[in-house]
């Protein structure tokens, strides 16, 4: 079975961790420093929290801008469970709005209708890779004095007129195992807030500035040395497996030109980072995705149920009419897309999926032929 995802580990991965073993400092240490250090100079901004996983990153972000109950953030219901649930561990409700039907990303033209006098913030997710709309969603968010909460947990690298995910807001990203860039666990904060910075050092351990001085209620979500030395052997990654996947994407885009399917667009100004490559393929989705699979690709669906259809969002009275999030949901699969992907392999999914696609296409003809003639029938009689 081709993985939809394979991180990409070896040797630098290995050694850099057998040094932190040898070193005996395995807790948040010099490595975390130098990984914090990094990524801020990256991204573009004054600071860098690394922490346990992207979720916590997120919930730190929202406890730090002094989310309450009453409290609401605008965002999407196409994402990752994390970025409403981190918004409901303040207290605060996540109020969904409708994503474009092109790049699956929150729909700015949608904003300012859901402001409320209690709206406090909004959080694009740039999905699968791909940056939102940043100009409006900032020109927006300066218009009602809101703060931006970027979920970039799947954008590392990815840019916006030449600007980094992370840098127009409080960005989180995550550093799981099959993120484009990994600590096996792990996030990061960035923001140029001084004084959020300084607090969520304190936030995530325990409080604590000073050994057993606790200035603030605090908790242990920090990331350990040992994650950070493999984060700095893929951050120097980074840049070739970005490339990489770029190209990938590019031979997927190539080979499925013809074909009835909706295939990713980077819109003018985006630089598209392709933590996923997600394809539309229509009201025949499910079959075509059990097909690709029992022919060994292992394609997947992110994400089949959105958050706003989730039991116990629902529970909670947060309904929302989202038909573009709906069909998205119902109609896309995303394809194997890690940077190892070998040439064979990649052959390999891009048959299965012409021959599943192009299959049902004319399944489809042949039934709506056979409606027209029975129609005919019906009539002549």
């Amino acid at each position: 079975m081709i993985p939809i995802a394979r991180p990409d580990l070896g040797p630098e991965e290995l050694e850099a961790v057998t040094e932190v073993l040898g070193s005996g400092m395995l807790a948040q240490g010099r490595k975390v420093a130098e990984l914090e250090e990094r990524w801020a100079e990256y991204i573009g901004v004054r600071h860098a929290i690394a922490t346990a996983n992207g979720t916590l990153a997120l919930m730190s972000i929202f406890s730090g801008i002094g989310l309450e109950p009453g409290d609401e953030v605008i965002t999407v219901a196409h994402t990752f469970a994390a970025t409403a649930n981190a918004i409901l561990y303040t207290g605060a409700t996540p109020v969904f709005i409708d994503i474009e039907p092109d790049t699956y990303l929150i729909d700015a033209k949608k904003i300012e209708a859901a402001i409320t006098p209690r709206t406090r913030a909004i959080c694009p997710v740039h999905l699968f890779g791909l940056v939102a709309d940043m100009d409006m969603i900032r020109a927006i968010a300066d218009r009602h004095g809101l703060i931006v909460v970027e979920d970039a947990c799947q954008a590392h690298g990815a840019t916006f007129r030449g600007r980094k995910a992370g840098s127009f807001g409080h960005g989180a990203f995550s550093l799981y195992a099959t993120k484009n860039m990994t600590t096996a666990e792990g996030g990061f904060v960035t923001t140029n807030d001084d004084r959020l910075a300084d607090w969520l050092r304190l936030y995530r351990n325990q409080g604590m500035r000073a050994r057993y001085q606790f200035e603030i209620l605090g908790f242990n979500f920090r990331l350990t040395d040992l994650a950070a030395a493999i984060g700095l052997a893929q951050f120097a990654k980074l840049p070739r497996n970005i490339a990489r996947r770029q190209a990938i994407a590019a031979t997927y885009d190539e080979a499925f030109a013809d074909l009835p399917v909706r295939l990713p667009v980077t819109p003018d100004g985006r630089h598209h980072v392709f933590h996923q490559y997600t394809v539309d393929v229509g009201e025949a989705r499910d079959a075509i995705l059990a097909e690709l699979r029992e022919g060994g690709v292992g394609a997947d669906i992110y994400y089949p149920i959105p958050v706003h259809r989730q039991e116990y969002i629902m529970e909670r009275g947060l309904h929302a009419d989202l038909p573009v999030t709906d069909a998205a949901a119902a109609r896309t699969l995303a394809l194997p897309m890690f940077p190892g992907i070998t040439d064979d392999e990649q052959r390999q999914v891009i048959e299965a999926l012409r021959t599943s696609v192009l299959r049902h296409a004319d399944n489809a003809g042949k039934d709506a032929t056979a409606g027209t003639a029975s129609e005919a029938g019906v009539a002549a009689r």
